[in-house]
């Protein structure tokens, strides 16, 4: 699957979950998915969890942050001194 078809996966609505980023339109939010995995909760444990999660929606999520990520800037701000 390439990178189109993993962001496809990813939706944003109004109606669903207040338009934060979600997959495939279920009310499962990249964010939850993202804070799962930062505490250590594995894949396998969330597709167990979330029986309508595919393992692409997964690789979605982070080609998501990653994307995100890539797109931030940082500025210096100088001290004035």
């Amino acid at each position: 699957m390439d990178s189109k078809q993993l962001l496809d996966r990813i939706t944003i609505n109004p109606e669903v979950m207040i338009g934060k980023p979600t997959i495939r339109g279920l009310r499962i939010t990249v964010e939850q998915i993202l804070k799962a995995l930062a505490a250590g909760i594995t894949v396998q444990e969330l597709l167990e969890d979330y029986p309508e999660l595919e393992p692409e929606d997964i690789q979605a999520v982070l080609l998501y942050a990653a994307e995100l990520v890539s797109e931030e800037q940082v500025f210096e701000v100088g001290t004035g001194t």
